[in-house]
């Protein structure tokens, strides 16, 4: 539900409507900034929809035009929510509707909250998580709902990172959205929720058969990486209820999901772990680091006490290399 309109904000409106009413009758109208203006207000969001018409009826309008940080209007009202503006523009014979942004330009203006990659509309309405929006989008015949952004991400991607469930639900309803992708980091959706740590985005892709749980990325993180390295402990849990998944699985550095966890300082995460037999505690990664080591060099004492209190025949030594790392970065003392 929007925010009470104030009686400021919409004399605003009311002002800048007969504004553009009068600039879209005697010069160049610019659909791109007044979508882009009117997107600082809450107030009156409907009208929206009445000034882009005004806009539009001007010849000289280029409904598809890129605004200087590469965004077309269509963009931009999918990324603002505008339901009714984005209805308006699918209906011009000129507007693309899989119209990739510029995504150089994009990068100059940080503001947008944007990556380079989030760069069509279907991905612009997955992240904002308005399903209004993508429902209009995938009304049309010529969205495609899992046409890929230039790092490979598809909609449901960007939708399951940004923690927008509802949106999710709304993509894999459609039988060309694949729940098991890709992207060019090797990632799924799957992964993207993990690390993002939303349990209700996690479970919808688990439902589904072609997804597979313990699926790793080009760097060998499984989905309980992912979730180990943010301390998703809800997340973790869920993973771990599946047989498919391995507690222990090591990535391409040798880093297993319990080395994550130690490194971040998830307490919880690490505690979680330890509770499972095939998980060694003891593990090394390639730089010879094991998680206790990676605990006492980022100065996580709880996981550091928590990982001590488990016995194992390397202990002394680690208890020892330990010690001689904390000092090289005073973070914390380890007790004798």
């Amino acid at each position: 539900m929007d925010d009470p309109i104030s009686a400021q904000e919409q004399k605003t409106y009311q002002s800048l409507v007969g504004s553009l009413i009068y600039f879209a009758t005697t010069t160049p109208p610019n659909l791109r900034f007044t979508i882009a203006y009117l997107s600082k207000y809450n107030a009156a969001k409907s009208g929206h929809g009445e000034v882009a018409k005004i806009l539009l009826e001007s010849k000289e309008v280029n409904p598809d035009k890129p605004n200087q940080f590469g965004q077309t209007p269509l963009s931009r009202a999918a990324l603002a929510g505008y339901g009714e503006v984005v209805k308006i523009l699918l209906k011009q014979e000129k507007v693309s509707h899989n119209q990739r942004d510029e995504d150089e330009k994009l990068l100059s203006f940080m503001p947008l909250r944007l990556s380079k990659y989030r760069e069509i509309p279907p991905s612009h309405a997955a992240e904002c998580g308005s399903e209004g929006v993508m429902k209009i989008l995938l009304s049309r015949e010529e969205v495609n709902p899992n046409r890929p952004d230039r790092s490979g991400g598809t909609p449901l991607m960007r939708a399951a990172e940004s923690g927008h469930e509802g949106v999710v639900k709304i993509l894999l309803e459609r039988e060309e959205v694949n729940p098991d992708e890709l992207d060019n980091h090797g990632k799924t959706p799957l992964s993207h929720a993990a690390t993002n740590g939303t349990e209700g985005i996690t479970k919808i892709p688990l439902g589904r058969k072609e997804v597979n749980p313990g699926k790793p990325d080009n760097g060998g993180k499984t989905p309980l990486s992912c979730a180990a390295s943010r301390g998703n402990e809800g997340v973790a849990k869920i993973l771990l209820g599946r047989e498919e998944v391995n507690p222990d699985k090591p990535d391409n550095s040798s880093q297993t999901p319990l080395s994550c966890a130690a490194s971040g300082g998830h307490e919880r995460a690490v505690r979680m772990l330890l509770g499972w037999e095939e998980v060694n505690p003891d593990n090394r990664g390639n730089d010879g680091k094991t998680p206790l080591l990676f605990a006492a060099w980022y100065g996580h004492e709880e996981v550091v006490k928590l990982l001590l209190s488990v016995k194992r025949s390397t202990l002394i030594s680690e208890i020892i290399t330990a010690k001689h790392r904390s000092r090289k970065r005073p973070r914390m003392d380890i007790e004798e």
